[in-house]
């Protein structure tokens, strides 16, 4: 049983593809990128360090202009998260044999996260299952099962070397003259594993 997982290489799609290992699926990771920056290396990197297969799909930079335009307008960027999450996991789902989807979403995740109608559509319009591991557990669970698992930074989000859409949405804006700190969170943490702990 094969389940393709959006993969960025941080603390929460690293959990949950563990997580689905365990549960007897073969898992193929998968990683986002519309070709602006190579940062999809460092999830490659971690997929490795990790054991697991890694591929790259590259969207169309049309997505991510659109969700440039939104966080622009917005004064956010909830909605173009959301926005570039619904087509991440829509381009998986079109995909030749893709019978199962994943992600890292987690109960208290405001973005990126399918409400109930999305999910249910995302199934019937692609005939999959979408798979969230995560969905059942807090931020504290999950930092606490991360912390025994793996080896992870923790920096601010402009310093922390990645492989989230966030990054090519913050270069782009910054491409287009805008600084993003105006869009995101100033103090935003976010993390990468670096591998497994010696247990």
């Amino acid at each position: 049983m094969k389940v393709y997982h959006l993969y960025s290489g941080g603390k929460d799609s690293s959990l949950s593809a563990w997580i689905l290992e365990r549960l007897g699926y073969e898992v193929r990771l998968v990683t986002i990128s519309f070709g602006v920056l190579d940062n999809w290396r460092f999830a490659k990197e971690t997929a490795q360090k990790l054991g697991f297969e890694h591929q790259v799909i590259y969207l169309p930079r049309e997505i991510l202009e659109t969700a440039a335009e939104m966080a622009v307008s917005d004064g956010h960027p909830n909605n173009a998260i959301g926005f570039i999450h619904e087509r991440a996991l829509e381009a998986i789902a079109s995909m030749p044999g893709v019978e199962r989807v994943s992600d890292g979403t987690r109960r208290d995740d405001r973005v990126p996260f399918l409400e109930l109608p999305k999910t249910r559509s995302l199934e019937d319009r692609f005939n999959v299952a979408y798979i969230r591991p995560l969905l059942g557990l807090g931020y504290k669970t999950i930092r606490e099962l991360t912390g025994r698992l793996f080896n992870v930074e923790i920096k601010a989000s402009e310093e922390l070397e990645k492989a989230d859409y966030e990054v090519e949405l913050r270069y782009l804006l910054r491409e287009k003259g805008i600084d993003p700190l105006r869009i995101f969170p100033k103090r935003h943490q976010q993390s990468r594993v670096l591998g497994w702990k010696d247990v």
